[in-house]
């Protein structure tokens, strides 16, 4: 089974550029099964409905978010009648939306999908991360109910992420870190046989601060006094993200590389797709 992950879409360079090139990187790769976090898609904060389907027309079978998926207050009315809209799992009971489903791939599997928040660093504290992983993965086990499970596990400490990783180790096909929109370079098959990697990047423009225009950050690291609002940088955009190939029989990983395809970063292609 080939599965892309793709990194925080971030403003309008960010979704256009996801929208444009996903449907031909699924036909060339042959791919059973797409995931793309959209928190960032509109203007860098939050998502919209019509971003959502835009994303799920382009070819994305689930869109996961994070801690800015309520910045666009459109997504509190949509996100209960979307099963393939994800918010993060850990959110207190009542919050619309859910945090995870069982989706059909293109080959027929069963993927089950769960979108995690972190609470190093991280605003709102929600609740135990780990219990939440351990309730998702107790209701939809791979190998029985589920033949993939993958974790968008969305934090700021490289720590927390990479123990979540190993607590759930064997029993997740994916766990990708995403929220620092910088890609990481430590992607690698666990002991026991999950995919990891401690942050997916964003799909953005890189000439940026973490996909915002960089004029304003800058002025406020120097001067400590707001000149505007932040603002998505809107030039050419990179996607960034992974790619794994997991075992029709186990569904842990066998393959997993980083994705970059865009004008900034050094290209990366899963070469065991080709």
């Amino acid at each position: 089974m080939r599965l892309l992950f793709l990194g925080d879409m971030v403003g309008k360079a960010g979704r256009t550029a996801v929208w444009e090139q996903l449907p031909g990187l699924i036909s060339d790769f042959r791919l059973d099964f797409v995931i793309v976090n959209g928190e960032n898609a509109a203007g860098g904060f939050g998502i919209t409905e019509a971003i959502f389907h835009a994303t799920i027309e382009a070819g994305a079978d689930v869109v996961t978010t994070g801690n800015h998926v309520w910045d666009q207050r459109d997504a509190l009315n949509f996100a209960p009648r979307e099963d393939r809209f994800l918010r993060p799992s850990n959110f207190p009971k009542g919050t619309p939306g859910k945090g995870s489903g069982l989706y059909m791939a293109r080959n027929g599997a069963r993927v089950m999908v769960a979108n995690i928040m972190g609470r190093v660093f991280m605003h709102p504290e929600l609740d135990d991360p780990f219990q939440a992983g351990e309730r998702e993965l107790a209701a939809c086990p791979l190998g029985e109910q589920a033949d993939a499970v993958v974790i968008d596990f969305h934090a700021e400490a490289t720590s927390e992420k990479m123990c979540f990783a190993h607590f759930v180790d064997g029993r997740a096909s994916l766990v990708i870190g995403t929220h620092t929109h910088q890609p990481t370079a430590d992607h690698q098959i666990l002991n026991g046989g999950t995919a990891y990697m401690s942050d997916a990047g964003m799909c953005g423009d890189y000439d940026s601060s973490l996909g915002m225009d960089k004029e304003e950050p800058l002025n406020r690291f120097l001067s400590k006094v707001p000149k505007g609002r932040f603002e998505a940088a809107n030039g050419p955009a990179t996607l960034c993200g992974v790619g794994v190939t997991l075992s029709d029989r186990t569904g842990l990983a066998e393959k997993i590389s980083p994705f970059r395809r865009g004008p900034r970063l050094e290209e990366v292609m899963p070469s065991f797709w080709t």
